[in-house]
């Protein structure tokens, strides 16, 4: 049920029932708009990346005494604090993909403020001991327009062409793009 103090001058382009993107689309829209659609029609190919195995190992051993993969409507956060205000957390392997992991942070903020809740963001990278926090103040406009690009993007009929970089090569969807 909608809070009764939501905030109306959001706006009013994206109701809170329309919020239907998951934090992972709006991830893979700055890392790859080809796995960004794939994914979004349902080829998912990450139950085969060791990439994937050891982001998901160092992420329950360095943080086995919280709460994981809390499921807020649709999106689904790494974990959280509870506080004055609440606290994202999301963990990440390295910082070789910052910008696509605070976008993600950034929706997740939109969300849940959508939602009536105040809330901030912590990036975690344990392999490098390192945090990053992220904040929405300023930046509602730059989230709007990645929602408005990844639902054009899955809309489309065919995925948008691959484009070749040095991340493909750890990509799950390395084959279905380039063999």
């Amino acid at each position: 049920m909608p809070n009764p103090n939501f905030n109306h001058d959001l706006s009013e382009e994206y109701p809170l029932n329309q919020l239907l993107i998951k934090g992972t689309e709006i991830n893979y829209l700055f890392i790859c708009p080809t796995k960004l659609w794939y994914f979004s029609h349902g080829i998912t190919m990450e139950q085969e990346s060791e990439w994937v195995d050891l982001g998901k190992f160092l992420h329950e051993r360095r943080y086995a005494n919280e709460e994981k993969e809390v499921l807020i409507g649709s999106i689904k956060i790494d974990f959280i604090r509870k506080g004055e205000i609440i606290e994202i957390h999301e963990v990440k392997l390295g910082k070789s993909m910052e910008r696509a992991h605070e976008m993600q942070a950034l929706y997740y903020i939109y969300y849940l403020k959508r939602l009536g809740v105040k809330a901030k963001a912590v990036l975690h990278y344990p392999k490098l001991n390192e945090t990053k926090e992220v904040t929405l103040e300023g930046r509602e406009e730059e989230v709007e327009e990645a929602i408005r690009e990844v639902e054009r993007i899955k809309s489309l009929s065919f995925p948008p062409e691959p484009v070749k970089s040095k991340k493909c090569k750890k990509c799950a969807y390395y084959e279905l793009c380039w063999v």
